[in-house]
């Protein structure tokens, strides 16, 4: 029985301690903060912009917000650095400075196109510092506005593009750095390596709080379709239970049919000869019948030979039986009360009676297990054309009691098989003083057979 259906069947929402949604199962996040940090590490489409997959428009919007701010603080810094410290020339410091900054907006949806310009910028910026007036006793070839920019940049290609692709980015800036070491300016503070480690410690950062996404979304997928298998081997384990338990329901109209073929021409006397040869060959194809249904019912219970199936062969319970199962569970101290209408035992065909008993069975013990103590009232009523089963049970008590002998165990599925087998109808739901109702319409004549 799923979650869900035993809040219902409890009538009261005990699972409180839940964390709210926020894309990652099962975390508890305290506050803005941490929302942030699962929204950050919760993988995002190609096409989508870093958090665009947030749910509040604040939270769409803080990555542009953030990188705004480096904008507007780095540009005029730039310029007036590679101007006044470095001795660039103003036109070039301007151009300079909106190549290495203003790129870094496109970083919020496209890193790795951003990162292409800002390096292609800073690789320039590097190239002119070379003959700057002023460039001696300063940082080069990555002054120390580029290295804040470049960081910047690299923690949004972390949390956005695959390993290799940081890997390259990162092998990338080591070999330009390098490169541009072989042929410094006189006097300069060598800035190539520290860009080179500071830029793969953003990305180690970054890339593994991205790759924690990765695993924790692929855990969620397969917990996802781990619970949609249960859900299917619980629809086929219940299919096949129904199926062994009406084999000896169709088992007997098989044995019936074959006896009085056998012994018609004994009752009948006078019979001419075709007659009697059609009465055997029905007796034959039931008997073949018969052993077909053996077989099959061979292959249904996997270890028939056992003992574990050996139980089975008892006779199938129906409603004549609702008293003996309702009086076992107000034994076991759940108060059950059973309203069993005049005329109901044996009015039903064999498949319906059990149906019916099986349904009453599985609602009684689903109320014990998850509305304890709770007053419940069955009720079975036959008219010309249905049977019609309703088990209503009232809120849990605080009591916590065990029963013996519980049912198919697969709680509402099982019900739906078997009022599907009969071609009836099931309406199931909670009340609303906070307990739940079972009501079963089954028809008394098969509607398949109606149809033709």
């Amino acid at each position: 029985m799923s979650d869900r259906s035993r809040t219902w069947w409890g009538g009261r929402n005990r699972d409180r301690t839940r964390a709210p949604s926020t894309g990652m199962p099962g975390a508890r996040v305290p506050g803005a903060l941490g929302q942030l940090a699962v929204l950050l590490r919760t993988p995002a489409r190609p096409e989508q912009p870093l958090l665009g997959q947030a749910a509040k428009r604040w939270q769409r919007m803080l990555p542009y917000v953030v990188v705004g701010i480096f904008v507007v603080t780095l540009l005029p810094v730039t310029i007036t650095v590679l101007t006044n410290d470095y001795g660039l020339d103003g036109g070039w410091a301007g151009a300079l400075g909106v190549a290495q900054t203003v790129p870094l907006l496109l970083a919020v949806v496209r890193p790795l196109p951003a990162w292409g310009i800002v390096l292609a910028a800073n690789f320039t910026g590097a190239v002119l510092l070379i003959g700057a007036d002023k460039v001696a006793g300063h940082s080069w070839p990555w002054p120390p506005m580029t290295i804040v920019g470049y960081l910047l940049l690299m923690a949004c290609l972390g949390l956005r593009e695959s390993i290799r692709t940081l890997v390259g980015v990162w092998l990338v800036t080591g070999a330009l750095g390098a490169a541009l070491g072989f042929s410094p300016p006189a006097g300069v503070m060598n800035s190539a390596a520290l860009l080179f480690v500071l830029s793969g410690v953003m990305l180690v950062l970054t890339g593994a709080l991205r790759g924690l996404g990765d695993a924790q979304q692929r855990i969620a997928e397969q917990e996802s379709i781990s619970e949609a298998e249960r859900a299917r081997r619980t629809l086929l384990e219940e299919r096949a239970r129904i199926a062994r338990e009406l084999h000896d329901v169709v088992a007997h109209h098989m044995s019936v049919i074959t006896v009085q073929a056998d012994s018609a021409p004994y009752r009948l006397p006078g019979m001419s000869e075709p007659v009697q040869e059609e009465f055997a060959a029905i007796a034959a194809a039931a008997r073949e019948s018969l052993g077909e249904m053996r077989r099959l019912l061979t292959v249904l219970r996997g270890d028939g030979a056992n003992g574990g199936a050996a139980g089975e062969r008892a006779p199938q319970p129906g409603i004549d039986r609702l008293q003996q199962l309702v009086e076992a569970t107000v034994r076991a101290g759940q108060p059950v009360e059973l309203s069993l209408a005049a005329g109901a035992v044996g009015a039903a065909p064999p498949a319906v009676d059990l149906s019916a008993y099986r349904i009453v069975q599985e609602a009684l013990a689903n109320v014990v297990r998850h509305a304890p103590g709770a007053r419940t009232r069955v009720s079975v009523t036959v008219d010309e054309a249905d049977v019609l089963v309703l088990v209503v049970n009232g809120p849990a008590r605080d009591a916590v009691v065990e029963l013996e002998s519980s049912g198919t165990g697969h709680g509402l599925v099982g019900m739906r098989e078997r009022v599907r087998l009969t071609g009836g109808t099931l309406d199931t739901g909670p009340l609303p003083d906070g307990g739940f109702r079972v009501a079963a319409r089954l028809p008394l004549n098969d509607p398949t057979e109606d149809a033709s």
